[in-house]
């Protein structure tokens, strides 16, 4: 706090200061400083914080304001060094007037929590202007027969100043005549009046010329002059005389300009120009000089401009009547400006704060003040309210402050805006309201998780598809806004181990796209699951996962797979068929698979082509090979089909497989291909074969020779022929155990019984060629013709490998 006061005096200010501070700590004491006027701006005033004893950073940490009275603030405070500065340069007579002494009241204003600490500036009077009379020349008619010791008031110098900065002493120059004395007014003003020492002459000095001087109390002293001419005027027995030598009288402040205020009215009992009166101010201010103005015949005092009663409730002034001999009459006048509700509340609005964070309970909004420039019941407030459906509250704090505050904590994601109107209203006549709207919007607090749009998501990819194929979107939303509704898409680690996610699928982070990074396999990875992860970018962020299932569907990408007959041997399958068989006989049946599933891996048969178109069918589902019609001679030994076997994919694949068929009329006389038959393996030599083929045959003609001895010893009456034979091609199932042959059931016809089984295979590429016989099942036979069971089996092998069984 600085002052031009003695150290001692500050010392004293300061322990005041120090004992307000501890009754404010106690019950709330007004902090009241001083400064001197006319102080440059930024001059400091005081410390707040060691007057509070708070420490520099608490002043900051806790918001701390100046608040003042109406829009203009005088005054700021440095939160780093807690020093309360002054804002402006400060003018005591602008802000205060006439006022003595000039108080600024301020408050300081402590956001966390909210406090309010009441101040008071006094503001010091500076001697900065002189004494000024209003005019330079002063007019006293006296009559010459005036006695010594009469008094003769002169008007007053005006001052700005106050207090001992004011108008303190006059002065007369030296003369004959005259002596000044220096006299107080009732208004505490003080005012020159000049004392007749010595009777005057008129013929002897009709005027005289003196120098009115006023001093002010300022150190140094500041004067003003003016010229006081006086005429020494003839006999003029009477001087006038007001009816009353004081008048009063109220006027409302909305009085229109030219109304009569008062009328003034004074007589004068000589005649002539004796008589005559006019009235004229006596030592009036300023003030009034420039709001009224008095009619020089009828003594009438009418308005020169508005008057406001919130800038001055009284006037005082002096009224002069002189006559025409010089001789004059004073009376005072007193006019009382009444107040009318000519001003509506005003609403200071000291803090506001247009976001506030959710869910934060007892927040303060808004900090304002509301006054009323008028006086009595029209200054008085009566209300002060907002809307009753919203979450907010007023809190009366000091000296008609309020604080707006939220009642409950605020939800951003049920409501993020809200339109508030505080309203004040007096208790004048007629009562006057103002209404203040404020926005406030509620800031966000990442209080919301992202959530998926649905909690498992499914999607479908049909397999072979293209690396980088976009096969889906996963979706989250997040009720926050800004940075804390911004969502990052990822990938958790799958629970299953040995699944290559990283190489499967890879998501965009910022959309949530799936892609799949490399062609599915069907028949390798049906389905897989795994976890997606949505992650916003408040603090602390908040996440969320969702179940994705991928299901890659099956394209038919696999062609049927023909195990029997099979397709790579090195020569084609053959079957044998016997002439005598009937329509319908099974043959062979095709085994094919397919490792696509659903409809591409349904499989369908027919016949492509073949010798004998009509001879042969095919089971469209089965697979099954059949007579479709009896054999006849004309028939060719040798039937070649040509089987195709389809899968109902879009488009179909399909593969192809040959089979030969070996017609036989009886085991003894096989119809065997001749080494040249097409049928032989491709590729082999004329060489390689000839020692096979007379393998084969001299094998044949052995066991049919033993085999019709043991019959003929056997039956001994009747001679049955049974044989059998092998063709060179190779007659082999599925890879696994084939498909058996079939079995011929002719019946007492000399041909091959039904118990029998013949399979001759060659199995190409190994370098080695099998012959299989199997031990033929005889049916029983009478006692006349029972023979030997040749049931054992016999086993041989020579150095081409082959087995005889």
């Amino acid at each position: 706090m600085e002052t031009l006061l003695p150290k001692a005096t500050q010392k004293r200010q300061v322990t005041a200061i120090l004992l307000l501070f501890l009754l404010w700590e106690a019950g709330g004491a007004t902090i009241k400083y001083s400064v001197l006027e006319e102080r440059d701006s930024g001059s400091v005033v005081a410390n707040l914080a060691e007057d509070l004893g708070l420490g520099l950073g608490e002043l900051a940490a806790r918001g701390a304001r100046i608040l003042s009275k109406g829009n203009k603030q005088h005054l700021q405070l440095e939160q780093k060094s807690g020093n309360l500065l002054l804002k402006e340069k400060l003018d005591r007579e602008e802000l205060c007037g006439d006022t003595d002494p000039c108080i600024l009241p301020f408050q300081l204003l402590l956001k966390n929590p909210v406090q309010f600490i009441q101040g008071e500036l006094q503001l010091q009077d500076v001697n900065d202007h002189a004494p000024d009379f209003l005019e330079n020349e002063i007019l006293l008619k006296i009559s010459e027969s005036s006695q010594p010791g009469t008094a003769f008031p002169l008007k007053i110098a005006q001052d700005l100043d106050v207090g001992s900065n004011t108008v303190q002493n006059y002065t007369i120059s030296t003369n004959f005549h005259f002596h000044l004395f220096t006299r107080n007014h009732s208004n505490g003003r003080k005012y020159p009046e000049l004392v007749l020492d010595k009777e005057l002459d008129h013929e002897e000095q009709p005027e005289l010329r003196l120098t009115l001087t006023a001093l002010d109390g300022g150190s140094p002293p500041k004067s003003g002059t003016s010229q006081v001419l006086i005429m020494v005027l003839d006999i003029n027995d009477n001087t006038p005389e007001f009816v009353q030598q004081f008048y009063k009288v109220q006027v409302p402040e909305n009085r229109p300009i030219g109304s009569l205020v008062i009328t003034v009215s004074a007589r004068d009992l000589d005649a002539g120009t004796y008589g005559e009166l006019s009235y004229s101010f006596f030592q009036s201010s300023n003030q009034v000089i420039q709001t009224f103005e008095v009619n020089t015949v009828t003594g009438d005092i009418r308005l020169k401009k508005m008057l406001d009663f919130e800038e001055i409730q009284s006037y005082d002034m002096e009224i002069e009547a002189s006559d025409g001999g010089g001789l004059t009459g004073k009376c005072t006048v007193v006019i009382e400006v009444t107040d009318v509700n000519d001003n509506a509340p005003e609403l200071t609005m000291s803090l506001l704060i247009n976001d506030i964070p959710e869910n934060t309970p007892d927040t303060v909004v808004a900090v304002f003040g509301i006054s009323d420039p008028d006086a009595g019941d029209n200054g008085k407030m009566i209300i002060c309210s907002i809307s009753e459906d919203l979450p907010f509250i007023l809190k009366s704090s000091v000296e008609n402050y309020y604080t707006l505050e939220t009642e409950k904590p605020l939800d951003r994601e049920e409501r993020a805006e809200y339109n508030i109107t505080i309203t004040v209203g007096d208790l004048g006549t007629p009562r006057r309201h103002t209404q203040h709207n404020l926005t406030v919007r509620v800031a966000d607090v990442n209080d919301n998780a992202p959530a998926f749009s649905q909690p498992a998501y499914t999607l479908r990819v049909r397999e072979n598809n293209s690396p980088a194929l976009h096969i889906g979107t996963v979706r989250a939303t997040d009720a926050d806004a800004g940075a804390n509704a911004q969502l990052t898409y990822s990938l958790l680690p799958p629970s299953d181990p040995h699944l290559p996610l990283a190489s499967l699928v890879a998501i965009n982070p910022d959309t949530g796209q799936l892609f799949a990074l490399r062609a599915l396999d069907y028949e390798a990875l049906r389905a897989f699951d795994f976890q997606v992860r949505a992650a916003d970018r408040g603090a602390p962020a908040l996440s969320s996962q969702a179940r994705v299932r991928v299901l890659v569907a099956d394209a038919n990408d696999h062609a049927p797979v023909v195990l029997y007959p099979p397709p790579n041997a090195s020569a084609p399958c053959t079957e044998l068929l016997p002439r005598a068989a009937e329509p319908g006989y099974l043959l062979a049946k095709v085994v094919a698979v397919d490792g696509d599933a659903g409809q591409n891996a349904w499989l369908s048969y027919r016949l492509l082509q073949a010798t004998e178109p009509g001879l042969f069918g095919v089971g469209a589902h089965s697979g099954e090979v059949r007579t479709a019609r009896p054999l006849s001679e004309r028939d060719a030994p040798r039937q070649r089909l040509l089987l195709l076997v389809r899968d109902h994919g879009e488009p179909p694949l399909s593969a192809s497989v040959p089979l030969h068929v070996l017609l036989v009329d009886g085991f003894s006389q096989p119809y065997l291909p001749p080494p040249e038959a097409p049928g032989r393996a491709p590729g082999a030599g004329a060489g390689a074969d000839e020692p096979l083929t007379v393998a084969l045959v001299g094998a044949l003609a052995c066991v049919s020779a033993l085999l019709v001895g043991a019959l003929l010893a056997l039956a001994a009456g009747r001679l049955c022929r049974r044989g059998g034979a092998a063709s060179a091609g190779g007659c082999a199932g599925p890879a696994e155990g084939g498909v058996p042959g079939q079995l011929l059931d002719v019946g007492g016809t000399g041909t091959l019984a039904h118990g029998y089984r013949y399979e001759v295979c060659l199995a190409g590429g190994s370098g080695t060629n099998e012959f299989k016989f199997l031990k033929p099942m005889l049916p029983n036979l009478p006692v006349q013709d029972t023979g030997s069971n040749i049931g054992e089996k016999e086993n041989f092998s020579n150095s081409l490998g082959f087995n005889v069984q």
